[in-house]
This record gives structure tokens, C-alpha cells and sequence, in this order.
């Protein structure tokens, strides 16, 4: 196994521990007001429906899944993913997070796609024929047409799927950042109106 392989392994593994390790350290550096929560709103409310919208496409291992928002990006949740972090991290307004946000995801997410690709290449023979006509993670303007009969699912939205991937979780991940950010806004206006008598 290579150098590169074994990061990929590694990148794959810790993602989503290393995830609630930054979501800790966000909401200690974290330097809210109530403009940027309001702002982070702009990219985190598209990058939760687009998460919500592709996990009711996406069948894991099962079939390459190119249409809804795969018809556009490679990878929907991953960009939504992304969406989201970066509003929270506009929402904070704290340099050192974006950048270490930045940092994590070139060196968590970039790996991990790279070995998710690898094993869809290795699955899927229609992958590098779909891998043509649509870009890595940032999307298409028009939607990558393909025939209608090769999804066997129909290529449709399922709410099912929907529920399967347990997309509502991202919902409430992010209800609780937003209160947690209200909660330290407060406080700390509770603090600064304390020391002012």
C-alpha cells in the first residue's frame, strides 16, 4: 500500500471524529455576533438542502447515482458539506478557523474522495464516462445528461433514502451549533453590560 493509499485509509477513518474535535474548538475560538450568524445563513441553509436533496439520490455501493444534484457535482454532500462548514466558520468570524478549516479539508476530504473515486472506478464501469461529463465538486451550471434507463432505481428522489442516510441529523447538528453561537452571544453581552456598571 502506498504512502498516498494508506493517507486515504487513514483520512477516511478519522473524518467524522476529527469533525467533533473542530466542532469543539469552533465554539471555543468562536467570536459570533448576530450580522454573522445571520450571514452564515447564505451558505448554510443551500448547503444543508443540497445534503438533504443528494442523500435522497445517493445509493452507497449500490449504483452510480448521476442524476438530481449528481447530475452537476460528483459530490453533493461533500460540497454541501463544505457549505455549511464555511458558513459556520463565517458565522464565527475568526481567521485561525477558517484557515484551519481550510487546512482540514485539503487534508481530510480531498484524500477521501480521491479514494471514494477509486473505488467506484474499480465498481462501476460507466464511472470514467460520468467522471467526464461531470466536475470533481464544483458543480455544472446545466445538468450532465445521461440515458434515463441506466439508473435501475429510476433516478429519482426517495424519501426513504432520505431517511436511510439519516440526513436529518445535519438539520440538528446544525440547529445546535446555531444555539450554542446564540448562547455564547448572550453570555458574553451578559458579561460586557456586567463590567460597564
Amino acid at each position: 500500500m502506498s504512502e498516498r493509499t494508506r493517507w486515504q485509509a487513514i483520512a477516511r477513518r478519522i473524518r467524522v471524529p476529527l469533525g467533533f474535535v473542530f466542532a469543539g474548538v469552533f465554539l471555543w475560538r468562536a467570536q459570533p455576533t448576530w450580522k454573522t450568524m445571520l450571514l452564515s445563513l447564505l451558505l448554510v441553509v443551500p448547503g444543508l438542502w443540497l445534503r438533504a436533496y443528494a442523500a435522497g439520490y445517493v445509493r452507497k455501493n449500490a449504483e452510480l447515482t448521476f442524476t438530481g444534484p449528481y447530475a452537476y457535482t460528483r459530490n453533493p454532500l461533500y460540497l454541501g458539506s463544505m457549505m455549511i462548514a464555511f458558513g459556520f466558520a463565517a458565522a464565527a468570524a475568526n481567521w485561525v478557523i477558517l484557515i484551519a478549516l481550510a487546512v482540514l479539508f485539503a487534508a481530510i476530504y480531498v484524500p477521501t474522495i480521491l479514494s471514494e473515486e477509486a473505488y467506484l472506478r474499480e465498481h462501476f464501469a460507466g464511472f470514467d464516462a460520468y467522471a467526464a461529463k461531470v466536475p470533481r465538486l464544483l458543480p455544472r451550471l446545466t445538468p450532465a445528461s445521461f440515458p434515463a434507463d441506466e439508473n435501475a432505481s429510476g433516478g429519482r428522489f426517495s424519501g426513504e433514502q432520505w431517511r436511510h442516510h439519516r440526513e436529518y441529523n445535519a438539520l440538528m447538528g446544525a440547529g445546535a451549533i446555531y444555539l450554542a453561537l446564540a448562547v455564547r452571544l448572550v453570555l458574553h453581552h451578559k458579561e460586557v453590560m456586567g463590567g460597564l456598571r
